[in-house]
């Protein structure tokens, strides 16, 4: 009889040959529940490797994120799935996805027994029920961290960049690099306590830097695009001398659009988050003047080395200053 191969596993075990070769060569990003059935079809098959036992030592790391159709999210989701592809095989890196609109069910998420957890890692908007469950799930001995956002004022470990710092910076790019006059306006999602500090750091610059370049108006936008449309427009005509345009969160193509079409679009100095296709086109033809970008890559390696430390799996302790954001301008693209 012929040696089993990754097709024989595969039929046995129900999933495909790519499935199969990622958990026996330790590859991660495989669900646990097929990790478990590709070792038992091994072992049935007696394929002629060590298989390791799954059953009791399979550790779950289970990251919790909001807004799949984003490119940060997305950046994000993709640089904790190739992290998982280094890590041991009984390391199990689990990404999904919840409605940040839905805080209730995020709580329930967050609290789910539904699969034993190693850690969790939370990229969510904070709630009272949310963070309740956060301190619930810490309270049970779950280690906890937080990345780009707290879920929790007072329990995990918090990864991200220094959100007051970056508010401030854009307050000082526009009021250092426009030639005009006038006044200036922010945008943000206010259910993120990060675009509160930015908008928080953005406010004290222009109230300790007095000029003729003030800070006037604060929009909600929702992080949406139609919102943030109708808030642009609204404030292009309240504001007919608009110099400045710093927006704390996404949906930066409406925004694009809006001053594309406006004739003094490129005269207002606009300074966005995130490196996009969106972003990188806008700043190459001059209607965004400057990025900020949050480094979501470094952001999820030091989530996971966190979860790592804590579980006991590596002795180092991770860097607790904030990851640094970049700034990137045409210049730099």
């Amino acid at each position: 009889m012929s040696r089993p191969n990754y097709r024989d596993i595969a039929r046995l075990a129900g999933v495909g040959t790519a499935t199969v070769e990622r958990v026996l060569n330790g590859r991660g990003g495989v669900r646990p529940e097929l990790v478990e059935k590709v070792m038992l079809a091994a072992r049935t098959l007696k394929y002629p490797r060590t298989i390791p036992d799954a059953h009791h030592k399979l550790l779950r790391i289970e990251v919790l994120m909001v807004r799949p159709e984003t490119t940060f999210y997305r950046r994000l989701s993709h640089e904790f799935e190739s992290i998982a592809s280094t890590l041991d095989p009984l390391v199990v890196v689990q990404r999904s996805f919840t409605d940040e609109k839905n805080p209730d069910e995020i709580a329930k998420r967050i609290q789910s027994t539904d699969l034993p957890r190693a850690g969790l890692i939370l990229a969510v908007p904070n709630s009272p029920s949310i963070s309740a469950a956060v301190e619930a799930v810490v309270q049970r001995g779950t280690p906890v961290v937080h990345v780009v956002t707290r879920a929790s004022e007072t329990k995990g470990e918090f990864v991200g960049i220094d959100n007051y710092a970056a508010g401030r910076t854009a307050a000082h790019f526009i009021a250092r690099m426009t030639t005009l006059a006038g006044p200036v306006i922010g945008l943000c999602h206010p259910i993120y306590q990060v675009h509160r500090e930015r908008m928080r750091g953005f406010s004290d610059y222009f109230a300790e830097h007095p000029g003729s370049v003030s800070f006037e108006w604060i929009g909600f936008s929702r992080d949406e695009e139609q919102y943030s449309r109708e808030l642009l427009s609204y404030a292009l005509e309240r504001y007919t001398g608009l110099v400045g345009l710093y927006n704390a969160g996404g949906a930066n193509s409406a925004l694009i659009e809006v001053l594309r079409r406006n004739k003094r679009g490129r005269e207002i100095l606009f300074v966005a988050h995130e490196l996009t296709d969106y972003t990188r086109a806008a700043l190459r033809n001059g209607i965004v003047d400057v990025v900020l970008d949050q480094a979501p890559e470094a952001q999820a390696q030091r989530a996971l080395d966190w979860i790592l430390y804590r579980i006991g799996l590596t002795k180092i302790e991770p860097d607790t200053n904030p990851i640094r954001f970049i700034t990137i301008t045409a210049e730099a693209i």
